[in-house]
């Protein structure tokens, strides 16, 4: 007997509904694949959010940034973070990933630099000259130096580093602020509740409520650099080609725009 048989007359709209939603099961097995997901230092939110527009405008499987401290996004991939491609604010970080196995060491590619820059609230007319004795402690006038957290953060790691070489860092590591990242210490400025702060030189320029007091000069501290690599557990078309697109015309062109230098 048929189905209609046992179950009696079927109406056409019912029929025709269910020829729609055969129809559809194809298509669903079609859907788009899930977005490609980036993890970025915390300094790069400006340059790569607008990197990421430009990619999805391309019609490319989709991406979308999730962006921290280097440390902590290294921690989250290693503990299984479904990251398809990770980009630092240091070369340590990624090493440390790669000594791990946890990313793919031929798609490691270094894609801007950076600067650190001493920065004051917006409203400061003081001038500074960054140099060994010079009177940062007596500048903060008992308020706090913001960093980026010393011990882990590229951002406070490098800071720190270029305060010791300049036989600054004694006389201020007792009033540092601790940050979760580059932009939380640069939040601390703009909020006026750090009279300075050391972040790099493109936050600097992506925020009117601070102003750029100092440079560093770029041998009190590593070379800042930005590597990119594809992880290893989501190695992935996508995540190579996105890699791949960071050292391409259009990428570097945001990437100078925001104030990054070449990598």
């Amino acid at each position: 007997m048929t189905e209609a048989g046992r179950h009696g007359w079927i109406p056409s709209w019912i029929r025709a509904g269910l020829l729609l939603v055969g129809l559809a099961v194809p298509a669903a097995g079609r859907a788009a694949p899930p977005p490609l997901l980036v993890f970025a230092a915390a300094s790069m939110t400006d340059a790569m959010g607008e990197v990421i527009t430009r990619w999805n405008g391309q019609g490319s499987v989709r991406a979308v940034a999730s962006f921290a401290a280097s440390s902590t996004l290294a921690r989250q991939i290693e503990h299984g973070a479904p990251a398809a491609v990770y980009v630092a604010a240091s070369t340590s970080w990624m090493d440390h990933l790669e000594r791990r196995g946890a990313i793919v060491p031929a798609t490691r590619v270094d894609v801007a630099s950076n600067q650190l820059a001493l920065v004051a609230p917006a409203d400061t007319v003081f001038t500074f000259v960054l140099a060994r004795g010079a009177p940062l402690a007596e500048r903060l006038a008992g308020g706090r130096l913001a960093l980026a957290d010393p011990d882990h953060v590229p951002a406070g790691m490098q800071a720190r580093q270029a305060l010791e070489h300049l036989g600054l860092w004694a006389g201020v590591a007792p009033r540092v602020a601790r940050a979760s990242d580059v932009r939380a210490a640069l939040a601390f400025v703009a909020r006026g509740e750090a009279p300075l702060g050391v972040v790099y030189v493109t936050d600097a320029r992506a925020s009117r409520r601070v102003r750029l007091v100092a440079t560093f000069p770029p041998g009190t501290h590593e070379p800042i650099r930005y590597p990119a690599a594809v992880v290893a557990a989501h190695d992935v078309p996508a995540a190579r080609a996105f890699v791949r697109f960071l050292r391409s015309p259009e990428a570097a062109a945001v990437f100078a725009a925001r104030g990054f230098g070449s990598p």
